[in-house]
């Protein structure tokens, strides 16, 4: 049983990067509204693990780049354990994408640089927002977000030492796609020493 969506070992490439590309461009071409939308799974030292949304900025084949408080649950679980998963899932391409690696920080320059390009109200909003901290409500918030706003009037917005990114440097991916009679099509890659490893993966 095969179906025009089939894809083997052999036509699914070497580079899981490359395989990553040609989909991450179809789904920039979907339509979608936020198209780098990507869960972030961490874990505690303890083994608590946790998962949110994140938005991926830029990869390359050394990583996928994030942004975040580091004071965050998400900055602290990655400063303690840095082992790390994502999962991609584009309902309307009928795929998704896991990958498993390691976070590490960008360096600051590259956090400088991204800074630069926010709007400038969520360059105060990093200011004002000690992420997954406790607040007692909604208007303590506010008021920090016009304390800095004033602070910073006819000022350029200087990034937090306590915001920056985290490079995702994977060593084993999985790329999925709906198959017929829920055959689904699953095709692993596991880095060993420099080289991508690929497997085909019952459903």
């Amino acid at each position: 049983m095969t179906d025009k969506n089939d894809f083997s070992l052999k036509n699914s490439g070497d580079n899981p990067f490359d395989l990553f590309d040609k989909w991450y461009n179809e789904r920039l071409n979907s339509g979608t509204e936020i198209p780098g939308s990507v869960a972030l799974g961490t874990a505690s030292p303890g083994g608590s693990v946790s998962i949110r949304m994140v938005l991926l900025k830029s990869y390359d084949e050394s990583g996928f780049v994030f942004f975040t408080n580091y004071n965050s649950k998400k900055g602290i679980q990655l400063n303690s354990m840095s082992q790390s998963a994502m999962l991609f899932y584009w309902p309307e391409l009928r795929r998704q994408v896991r990958i498993e690696g390691i976070s590490e920080k960008v360096p600051l320059t590259e956090s400088e640089h991204y800074f630069k390009t926010r709007p400038r109200e969520s360059q105060i909003a990093a200011w004002a927002s000690a992420q997954s901290r406790e607040i007692p409500d909604r208007q303590y918030l506010e008021d920090l977000f016009e304390k800095y706003s004033l602070q910073f009037e006819s000022k350029e917005v200087p990034r937090p030492s306590y915001w920056g990114g985290f490079r995702l440097v994977p060593h084993w991916f999985e790329f999925w796609e709906e198959g017929k009679s829920r055959m689904h099509y699953r095709v692993s890659y596991t880095k060993k020493n420099s080289l991508w490893i690929k497997a085909l993966l019952a459903p």
